[in-house]
Protein backbone atom coordinates (compact mmCIF):
# COMPACT_ATOMS: atom_id res chain seq x y z
CA UNK A 1 0.00 0.00 0.00
CA UNK A 2 1.45 3.37 -0.99
CA UNK A 3 1.82 6.33 1.36
CA UNK A 4 -0.75 8.28 -0.68
CA UNK A 5 -3.37 5.56 -0.18
CA UNK A 6 -2.64 5.39 3.54
CA UNK A 7 -2.87 9.17 3.80
CA UNK A 8 -6.15 9.25 1.86
CA UNK A 9 -7.74 6.55 4.00
CA UNK A 10 -6.51 8.20 7.18
CA UNK A 11 -7.93 11.54 6.08
CA UNK A 12 -11.29 9.95 5.23
CA UNK A 13 -11.39 8.18 8.60
CA UNK A 14 -10.68 11.45 10.41
CA UNK A 15 -13.37 13.18 8.38
CA UNK A 16 -15.83 10.42 9.25
CA UNK A 17 -15.07 10.75 12.96
CA UNK A 18 -15.25 14.55 12.91
CA UNK A 19 -18.59 14.49 11.05
CA UNK A 20 -20.02 12.02 13.57
CA UNK A 21 -18.88 14.09 16.56
CA UNK A 22 -20.19 17.30 15.02
CA UNK A 23 -23.52 15.70 14.21
CA UNK A 24 -23.85 14.33 17.73
CA UNK A 25 -23.01 17.72 19.24
CA UNK A 26 -25.55 19.40 16.94
CA UNK A 27 -28.24 16.88 17.89
CA UNK A 28 -27.62 17.28 21.62
CA UNK A 29 -27.59 21.08 21.50
CA UNK A 30 -30.07 21.87 18.73
CA UNK A 31 -32.99 19.83 20.09
CA UNK A 32 -33.24 21.55 23.51
CA UNK A 33 -32.26 24.88 21.97
CA UNK A 34 -34.93 24.73 19.28
CA UNK A 35 -37.60 23.53 21.72
CA UNK A 36 -36.75 26.28 24.23
CA UNK A 37 -36.73 29.04 21.59
CA UNK A 38 -39.99 27.83 20.03
CA UNK A 39 -41.87 27.53 23.35
CA UNK A 40 -40.64 30.89 24.65
CA UNK A 41 -41.59 32.55 21.34
CA UNK A 42 -45.11 31.15 21.38
CA UNK A 43 -45.67 32.12 25.04
CA UNK A 44 -44.22 35.60 24.61
CA UNK A 45 -46.24 36.37 21.47
CA UNK A 46 -49.39 35.03 23.16
CA UNK A 47 -48.80 37.47 26.06
CA UNK A 48 -48.67 40.54 23.82
CA UNK A 49 -52.41 41.38 24.24
CA UNK A 50 -51.99 41.77 28.02
CA UNK A 51 -48.83 43.87 27.65
CA UNK A 52 -46.28 41.45 29.06
CA UNK A 53 -45.29 40.25 25.60
CA UNK A 54 -44.46 43.79 24.49
CA UNK A 55 -41.53 43.72 26.89
CA UNK A 56 -40.45 40.08 26.53
CA UNK A 57 -40.93 39.47 22.80
CA UNK A 58 -37.99 41.60 21.53
CA UNK A 59 -35.61 39.78 23.89
CA UNK A 60 -36.99 36.35 23.00
CA UNK A 61 -36.87 37.00 19.25
CA UNK A 62 -33.36 38.40 19.59
CA UNK A 63 -32.42 35.11 21.24
CA UNK A 64 -34.02 33.20 18.36
CA UNK A 65 -32.02 35.28 15.88
CA UNK A 66 -28.82 34.62 17.83
CA UNK A 67 -29.55 30.89 17.79
CA UNK A 68 -30.29 30.96 14.04
CA UNK A 69 -27.17 33.02 13.31
CA UNK A 70 -25.07 30.56 15.32
CA UNK A 71 -26.41 27.76 13.14
CA UNK A 72 -25.59 29.81 10.04
CA UNK A 73 -22.00 30.09 11.24
CA UNK A 74 -21.79 26.33 11.87
CA UNK A 75 -23.27 25.60 8.45
CA UNK A 76 -20.56 27.76 6.85
CA UNK A 77 -17.67 26.48 8.96
CA UNK A 78 -18.58 22.78 9.17
CA UNK A 79 -20.48 22.23 5.93
CA UNK A 80 -19.37 25.01 3.60
CA UNK A 81 -23.05 25.98 3.25
CA UNK A 82 -23.51 29.75 3.37
CA UNK A 83 -26.96 30.82 4.61
CA UNK A 84 -27.63 34.57 4.21
CA UNK A 85 -29.69 36.49 6.72
CA UNK A 86 -31.92 39.44 5.84
CA UNK A 87 -33.15 40.94 9.09
CA UNK A 88 -34.58 44.42 8.86
CA UNK A 89 -32.68 46.97 10.98
CA UNK A 90 -34.43 48.48 13.99
CA UNK A 91 -33.80 51.97 15.43
CA UNK A 92 -31.59 51.83 18.50
CA UNK A 93 -33.89 54.18 20.41
CA UNK A 94 -37.13 52.38 19.48
CA UNK A 95 -39.66 51.86 22.27
CA UNK A 96 -40.87 48.33 23.18
CA UNK A 97 -44.02 48.69 21.05
CA UNK A 98 -42.02 49.68 17.96
CA UNK A 99 -39.40 46.99 18.51
CA UNK A 100 -41.96 44.23 19.08
CA UNK A 101 -44.11 44.92 16.04
CA UNK A 102 -41.09 45.86 13.92
CA UNK A 103 -39.66 42.40 14.53
CA UNK A 104 -43.02 40.70 14.02
CA UNK A 105 -43.49 42.49 10.68
CA UNK A 106 -40.10 41.21 9.53
CA UNK A 107 -40.54 38.14 7.27
CA UNK A 108 -37.18 36.87 8.53
CA UNK A 109 -38.67 36.50 12.03
CA UNK A 110 -41.39 34.15 10.81
CA UNK A 111 -38.89 32.25 8.72
CA UNK A 112 -36.88 31.61 11.89
CA UNK A 113 -39.99 30.52 13.77
CA UNK A 114 -40.94 28.10 10.97
CA UNK A 115 -37.43 26.70 11.05
CA UNK A 116 -37.50 25.84 14.78
CA UNK A 117 -40.05 22.95 14.49
CA UNK A 118 -38.17 21.61 11.48
CA UNK A 119 -34.89 21.79 13.38
CA UNK A 120 -36.24 19.97 16.42
CA UNK A 121 -37.59 17.11 14.27
CA UNK A 122 -36.01 16.50 10.87
CA UNK A 123 -32.98 18.58 11.81
CA UNK A 124 -32.41 16.52 14.94
CA UNK A 125 -32.66 13.24 13.01
CA UNK A 126 -30.33 14.33 10.19
CA UNK A 127 -27.79 15.59 12.72
CA UNK A 128 -27.92 12.34 14.70
CA UNK A 129 -27.65 10.02 11.68
CA UNK A 130 -23.87 10.39 11.12
CA UNK A 131 -23.10 9.44 14.72
CA UNK A 132 -25.66 6.61 14.68
CA UNK A 133 -24.25 5.17 11.45
CA UNK A 134 -20.75 5.21 12.90
CA UNK A 135 -21.56 3.96 16.42
CA UNK A 136 -24.29 1.40 15.68
CA UNK A 137 -21.84 -1.09 14.05
CA UNK A 138 -19.98 -1.26 17.37
CA UNK A 139 -23.03 -2.98 18.88
CA UNK A 140 -22.94 -5.59 16.13
CA UNK A 141 -19.26 -6.26 16.82
CA UNK A 142 -20.08 -6.58 20.52
CA UNK A 143 -22.77 -9.13 19.69
CA UNK A 144 -20.29 -11.16 17.63
CA UNK A 145 -17.77 -11.01 20.48
CA UNK A 146 -20.21 -12.79 22.82
CA UNK A 147 -22.17 -9.95 24.41
CA UNK A 148 -25.33 -11.46 22.93
CA UNK A 149 -25.50 -13.82 25.91
CA UNK A 150 -26.03 -10.88 28.29
CA UNK A 151 -28.93 -9.48 26.26
CA UNK A 152 -30.66 -12.79 25.57
CA UNK A 153 -30.30 -13.94 29.19
CA UNK A 154 -31.65 -10.64 30.50
CA UNK A 155 -34.53 -10.55 28.03
CA UNK A 156 -35.16 -14.26 28.05
CA UNK A 157 -35.67 -14.36 24.29
CA UNK A 158 -34.52 -13.05 20.94
CA UNK A 159 -32.46 -9.84 20.72
CA UNK A 160 -32.79 -7.96 17.46
CA UNK A 161 -29.83 -6.17 15.93
CA UNK A 162 -31.26 -4.35 12.99
CA UNK A 163 -33.13 -7.03 11.06
CA UNK A 164 -30.94 -9.86 12.46
CA UNK A 165 -32.50 -11.92 15.31
CA UNK A 166 -29.67 -12.84 17.67
CA UNK A 167 -30.33 -16.16 19.43
CA UNK A 168 -26.92 -17.81 19.36
CA UNK A 169 -23.31 -17.40 18.30
CA UNK A 170 -24.05 -18.03 14.64
CA UNK A 171 -26.69 -15.31 14.45
CA UNK A 172 -24.40 -13.07 16.55
CA UNK A 173 -21.75 -13.44 13.84
CA UNK A 174 -24.46 -12.37 11.38
CA UNK A 175 -24.99 -9.26 13.49
CA UNK A 176 -21.26 -8.62 13.34
CA UNK A 177 -21.34 -8.99 9.55
CA UNK A 178 -24.21 -6.50 9.39
CA UNK A 179 -22.21 -4.14 11.57
CA UNK A 180 -19.28 -4.47 9.18
CA UNK A 181 -21.54 -3.61 6.22
CA UNK A 182 -22.91 -0.58 8.09
CA UNK A 183 -19.38 0.55 8.91
CA UNK A 184 -18.46 0.23 5.24
CA UNK A 185 -21.33 2.54 4.28
CA UNK A 186 -20.51 4.88 7.17
CA UNK A 187 -17.04 5.29 5.70
CA UNK A 188 -18.56 6.90 2.62
CA UNK A 189 -21.84 8.40 3.85
CA UNK A 190 -21.16 9.95 7.28
CA UNK A 191 -19.93 13.31 6.01
CA UNK A 192 -22.65 13.41 3.34
CA UNK A 193 -25.38 12.79 5.91
CA UNK A 194 -24.19 15.77 7.94
CA UNK A 195 -24.26 17.80 4.74
CA UNK A 196 -27.96 16.89 4.39
CA UNK A 197 -28.58 18.51 7.77
CA UNK A 198 -26.97 21.76 6.67
CA UNK A 199 -28.81 21.67 3.32
CA UNK A 200 -32.08 21.29 5.21
CA UNK A 201 -31.21 24.29 7.37
CA UNK A 202 -30.31 26.23 4.23
CA UNK A 203 -33.59 25.35 2.55
CA UNK A 204 -35.68 26.68 5.44
CA UNK A 205 -33.61 29.71 6.50
CA UNK A 206 -32.72 31.06 3.05
CA UNK A 207 -34.55 34.32 2.24
CA UNK A 208 -37.40 34.19 -0.25
CA UNK A 209 -37.79 36.48 -3.23
CA UNK A 210 -39.44 39.08 -0.99
CA UNK A 211 -36.44 39.13 1.33
CA UNK A 212 -34.10 39.32 -1.63
CA UNK A 213 -36.06 42.32 -2.91
CA UNK A 214 -35.62 43.90 0.52
CA UNK A 215 -31.92 43.18 0.26
CA UNK A 216 -31.79 44.96 -3.09
CA UNK A 217 -33.50 47.95 -1.49
CA UNK A 218 -30.89 48.05 1.29
CA UNK A 219 -28.06 47.80 -1.23
CA UNK A 220 -29.60 50.64 -3.25
CA UNK A 221 -29.66 52.83 -0.16
CA UNK A 222 -26.10 51.84 0.63
CA UNK A 223 -24.97 52.76 -2.87
CA UNK A 224 -26.66 56.15 -2.55
CA UNK A 225 -24.91 56.71 0.77
CA UNK A 226 -21.59 55.75 -0.82
CA UNK A 227 -22.13 58.25 -3.65
CA UNK A 228 -23.02 61.00 -1.16
CA UNK A 229 -19.99 60.17 0.97
CA UNK A 230 -17.69 60.26 -2.07
CA UNK A 231 -19.09 63.64 -3.14
CA UNK A 232 -18.60 65.03 0.38
CA UNK A 233 -15.05 63.67 0.43
CA UNK A 234 -14.30 65.29 -2.93
CA UNK A 235 -15.60 68.63 -1.65
CA UNK A 236 -13.42 68.30 1.46
CA UNK A 237 -10.32 67.65 -0.66
CA UNK A 238 -11.08 70.64 -2.90
CA UNK A 239 -11.63 72.85 0.17
CA UNK A 240 -8.41 71.70 1.83
CA UNK A 241 -6.43 72.31 -1.35
CA UNK A 242 -7.96 75.75 -1.87
CA UNK A 243 -7.64 76.97 1.71
CA UNK A 244 -4.35 75.24 2.56
CA UNK A 245 -1.63 74.23 0.17
CA UNK A 246 -2.90 76.35 -2.75
CA UNK A 247 -2.98 79.53 -0.64
CA UNK A 248 0.55 78.87 0.65
CA UNK A 249 1.86 78.23 -2.87
CA UNK A 250 0.29 81.48 -4.14
CA UNK A 251 1.85 83.40 -1.25
CA UNK A 252 5.21 81.75 -1.94
CA UNK A 253 5.00 82.78 -5.60
CA UNK A 254 4.36 86.39 -4.57
CA UNK A 255 7.32 86.25 -2.17
CA UNK A 256 9.57 84.96 -4.93
CA UNK A 257 8.45 87.85 -7.18
CA UNK A 258 9.30 90.33 -4.41
CA UNK A 259 12.68 88.63 -3.87
CA UNK A 260 13.54 89.16 -7.55
CA UNK A 261 13.03 92.92 -7.16
CA UNK A 262 14.93 93.14 -3.86
CA UNK A 263 18.01 91.07 -4.75
CA UNK A 264 19.95 94.15 -5.95
CA UNK A 265 18.28 96.86 -3.84
CA UNK A 266 17.96 95.19 -0.40
CA UNK A 267 19.78 91.84 -0.19
CA UNK A 268 19.11 91.53 3.56
CA UNK A 269 15.37 91.84 3.09
CA UNK A 270 15.50 89.41 0.16
CA UNK A 271 17.31 86.90 2.41
CA UNK A 272 14.48 87.15 4.97
CA UNK A 273 11.88 86.58 2.28
CA UNK A 274 13.82 83.53 1.00
CA UNK A 275 13.70 82.04 4.50
CA UNK A 276 9.97 82.79 4.69
CA UNK A 277 9.39 81.18 1.29
CA UNK A 278 11.32 78.08 2.41
CA UNK A 279 9.09 77.79 5.51
CA UNK A 280 5.99 78.25 3.35
CA UNK A 281 7.13 75.49 0.98
CA UNK A 282 7.74 73.13 3.94
CA UNK A 283 4.30 73.92 5.35
CA UNK A 284 2.66 73.39 1.96
CA UNK A 285 4.48 70.07 1.54
CA UNK A 286 3.34 68.95 5.02
CA UNK A 287 -0.26 69.88 4.21
CA UNK A 288 -0.11 67.99 0.92
CA UNK A 289 1.26 64.93 2.73
CA UNK A 290 -1.55 65.11 5.27
CA UNK A 291 -4.05 65.48 2.45
CA UNK A 292 -2.63 62.45 0.63
CA UNK A 293 -2.65 60.48 3.87
CA UNK A 294 -6.31 61.39 4.29
CA UNK A 295 -7.11 60.10 0.78
CA UNK A 296 -5.06 56.88 0.85
CA UNK A 297 -2.10 56.54 3.23
CA UNK A 298 1.09 55.41 1.46
CA UNK A 299 1.82 52.87 4.21
CA UNK A 300 -1.58 51.28 3.51
CA UNK A 301 -0.77 50.84 -0.17
CA UNK A 302 2.77 49.62 0.47
CA UNK A 303 2.50 47.44 3.58
CA UNK A 304 -1.17 46.58 4.06
CA UNK A 305 -3.87 47.13 6.63
CA UNK A 306 -2.08 45.70 9.66
CA UNK A 307 0.99 47.92 9.39
CA UNK A 308 -1.16 50.93 8.45
CA UNK A 309 -3.18 50.55 11.67
CA UNK A 310 0.04 50.14 13.67
CA UNK A 311 1.33 53.38 12.12
CA UNK A 312 -1.99 55.07 12.84
CA UNK A 313 -1.89 54.33 16.59
CA UNK A 314 1.61 55.79 16.89
CA UNK A 315 0.05 59.26 16.61
CA UNK A 316 -2.54 58.60 19.34
CA UNK A 317 -2.13 60.15 22.82
CA UNK A 318 -3.60 56.96 24.35
CA UNK A 319 -1.76 53.70 25.03
CA UNK A 320 -2.92 51.28 22.33
CA UNK A 321 -2.28 47.60 21.71
CA UNK A 322 -2.69 46.16 18.22
CA UNK A 323 -3.08 42.46 17.45
CA UNK A 324 -3.03 41.51 13.75
CA UNK A 325 -3.68 38.03 12.35
CA UNK A 326 -4.04 38.54 8.61
CA UNK A 327 -2.43 35.83 6.44
CA UNK A 328 -2.80 37.98 3.32
CA UNK A 329 -4.18 41.23 1.95
CA UNK A 330 -7.70 42.21 1.01
CA UNK A 331 -8.57 44.26 -2.06
CA UNK A 332 -7.46 47.90 -1.93
CA UNK A 333 -10.99 49.39 -1.56
CA UNK A 334 -11.74 47.04 1.35
CA UNK A 335 -8.44 47.87 3.07
CA UNK A 336 -9.12 51.58 2.62
CA UNK A 337 -12.64 51.33 4.05
CA UNK A 338 -11.40 49.29 7.01
CA UNK A 339 -8.53 51.70 7.68
CA UNK A 340 -10.68 54.82 7.74
CA UNK A 341 -13.35 53.04 9.78
CA UNK A 342 -10.73 52.18 12.41
CA UNK A 343 -9.43 55.77 12.25
CA UNK A 344 -12.91 57.18 12.91
CA UNK A 345 -13.55 54.79 15.79
CA UNK A 346 -10.20 55.69 17.37
CA UNK A 347 -10.94 59.40 16.96
CA UNK A 348 -14.25 58.92 18.80
CA UNK A 349 -12.51 56.98 21.57
CA UNK A 350 -9.87 59.66 22.07
CA UNK A 351 -12.24 62.65 21.87
CA UNK A 352 -15.36 61.42 23.66
CA UNK A 353 -14.68 58.22 25.64
CA UNK A 354 -12.09 59.55 28.07
CA UNK A 355 -10.20 56.26 27.71
CA UNK A 356 -6.59 55.72 28.77
CA UNK A 357 -6.17 52.38 27.01
CA UNK A 358 -7.35 50.96 23.67
CA UNK A 359 -7.11 47.46 22.24
CA UNK A 360 -7.39 46.70 18.49
CA UNK A 361 -7.76 43.21 17.06
CA UNK A 362 -7.72 42.43 13.33
CA UNK A 363 -8.18 38.92 12.03
CA UNK A 364 -9.69 37.07 9.09
CA UNK A 365 -12.22 34.26 9.40
CA UNK A 366 -12.46 31.64 6.66
CA UNK A 367 -16.19 31.01 6.95
CA UNK A 368 -17.95 31.09 3.60
CA UNK A 369 -16.09 33.46 1.29
CA UNK A 370 -14.15 34.95 4.21
CA UNK A 371 -14.76 37.74 6.69
CA UNK A 372 -12.47 40.51 7.92
CA UNK A 373 -13.30 41.20 11.57
CA UNK A 374 -11.95 44.24 13.42
CA UNK A 375 -12.59 44.88 17.11
CA UNK A 376 -11.74 48.16 18.84
CA UNK A 377 -12.16 48.17 22.62
CA UNK A 378 -11.54 51.04 25.04
CA UNK A 379 -11.88 51.40 28.81
CA UNK A 380 -13.64 54.76 28.63
CA UNK A 381 -16.95 55.95 30.04
CA UNK A 382 -19.15 54.18 27.46
CA UNK A 383 -22.46 55.44 26.12
CA UNK A 384 -21.51 55.29 22.42
CA UNK A 385 -24.48 54.79 20.08
CA UNK A 386 -25.09 54.62 16.36
CA UNK A 387 -27.36 57.51 15.50
CA UNK A 388 -27.75 60.89 13.89
CA UNK A 389 -24.76 63.10 14.58
CA UNK A 390 -22.57 60.20 15.66
CA UNK A 391 -19.35 59.43 13.85
CA UNK A 392 -20.30 55.78 14.04
CA UNK A 393 -23.13 56.42 11.57
CA UNK A 394 -20.55 57.36 8.95
CA UNK A 395 -18.57 54.24 9.78
CA UNK A 396 -21.69 52.12 9.33
CA UNK A 397 -22.35 53.67 5.93
CA UNK A 398 -18.74 53.19 4.87
CA UNK A 399 -18.85 49.50 5.78
CA UNK A 400 -22.31 49.08 4.25
CA UNK A 401 -20.83 49.89 0.85
CA UNK A 402 -19.00 46.55 1.05
CA UNK A 403 -21.90 44.68 2.66
CA UNK A 404 -20.16 45.04 6.02
CA UNK A 405 -21.77 45.46 9.42
CA UNK A 406 -21.05 47.46 12.55
CA UNK A 407 -21.96 46.40 16.09
CA UNK A 408 -21.47 48.54 19.20
CA UNK A 409 -21.54 47.42 22.82
CA UNK A 410 -21.12 50.46 25.08
CA UNK A 411 -22.94 50.33 28.42
CA UNK A 412 -22.83 53.38 30.66
CA UNK A 413 -19.55 53.34 32.55
CA UNK A 414 -17.83 51.35 29.82
CA UNK A 415 -16.08 49.55 28.38
CA UNK A 416 -16.92 50.19 24.73
CA UNK A 417 -16.43 47.48 22.12
CA UNK A 418 -16.91 48.30 18.44
CA UNK A 419 -16.92 45.30 16.09
CA UNK A 420 -16.68 45.70 12.32
CA UNK A 421 -17.06 42.89 9.81
CA UNK A 422 -16.47 43.09 6.04
CA UNK A 423 -16.94 40.06 3.75
CA UNK A 424 -13.75 39.63 1.73
CA UNK A 425 -11.14 37.14 0.63
CA UNK A 426 -7.41 37.58 1.19
CA UNK A 427 -4.78 37.15 -1.47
Amino acid sequence: MTNDNKSGRGSRARGMGIAALRGLALALVSLPGAVLCFVLSLVSIALIPIGVGLVTTPYVLTGVRTFANWRRVLAAEWGGVRIPSAYRPLPESANPWTRTFGMLRDPATWRDLRWLPVDMTAGFVTALLPAALLLYPLEGFAMAAGLWRVFTDAGGGTYWYGFVPVTGQASALGAGALGLVLLFFAHFLTARLLQIHFRLTHAVLTPTQAQLAERVRVLTETRRDAVDTSAAELRRIERDLHDGAQARLVAMGMDLGTIEMLLDKDPEKAKQLVAQARRSSADALAELRDLVRGIHPPVLAERGLGDAVRALVLRLPVATEVNVELPGRAEAPVESAAYFAVSEVLTNAVKHAGADRIWIDLHHMNEGDGMLRITVTDNGKGGAVIGTGSGLTGVERRLGTFDGVLAVSSPAGGPTMVTMEIPCALS
